[in-house]
């Protein structure tokens, strides 16, 4: 295991060219800036549980990283953690959300029908997916070319807020970041179980309070969301190039 404070100065890894791509954008950014645009497709778990620790899972199938796990902690006390599998998916995750502390660790994730078994360093987790409900029919049905426009998430915000609240769609995220999330579907948690450094975290519970990891939290109800992220890393002076 690596760790390293959350806060301190980080770089930009080289990213794979899949999900990453640039756009001309106008603005207060004199007189055109080039905004690159990371996109990240996959999974958000967010789960709480008895100890008063709530758990956020990423599982992104396709990223600028290529296909990655990540987990952010909030212990009952406050502290947020992250677990991250490389140095690079840490460094980017901590640039762009809070937290207290980070660890580079093997994150697996495994998926056999409706469970998911997770280990992440000292954490091991299990949860079950139920079946839909009215709001996962009405997102699975939002085509993946649609959920990819920030546009979207934008339009999609304000309904977000209104049935789930403290989930937001967009917002400013850290380093001057910008971020939209485009969801596809949404699954119940049922069941869960989860450890961590030894200790049991006992069983599910709503994600209360909500984590403080970002601009927005997950659904208050424990639930599996599959969903494409764009990140914007901030403008740059556009060149005419290419």
């Amino acid at each position: 295991m690596r760790a390293f404070e959350a806060g301190q100065g980080v770089r930009l890894p080289a990213l794979r060219a899949g999900g990453l791509t640039q756009a001309v954008v106008h603005g207060p950014f004199p007189p055109q800036a080039v905004q690159t645009l990371l996109r990240f497709e996959g999974w958000i778990a967010g789960l709480g549980t008895c100890s008063g620790t709530r758990i956020v899972l990423g599982h992104w199938q396709r990223s600028p990283f290529g296909p990655f796990g990540d987990v952010m902690l909030e212990r009952a006390g406050g502290q947020r953690l992250l677990l991250a599998p490389t140095r690079e998916t840490a460094e980017f995750i901590a640039r762009t959300y809070a937290f207290d502390s980070v660890r580079v660790v093997p994150v697996r994730v495994q998926v056999a029908g409706s469970t998911w078994t997770v280990t992440a360093g000292a954490l091991d987790l299990r949860f079950v997916t139920g079946s839909r409900g009215p709001l996962g029919l009405l997102l699975r049905a939002v085509p993946g070319a649609l959920a990819r426009r920030p546009a979207w998430s934008a339009l999609a915000d304000l309904p977000a807020r209104l049935l789930l609240p403290g989930v937001r769609t967009r917002g400013s995220a850290g380093g001057g970041r910008r971020e939209w999330y485009g969801a596809r579907d949404l699954r119940p948690v049922r069941l869960l179980s989860a450890s961590f450094e030894g200790v049991d975290l006992g069983g599910g519970a709503p994600v209360e309070p909500p984590v403080r990891f970002g601009f927005g939290s997950v659904p208050s109800s424990p639930s599996l969301v599959r969903v494409t992220t764009t990140v914007a890393l901030g403008p740059q002076p556009h060149t005419g190039k290419g």
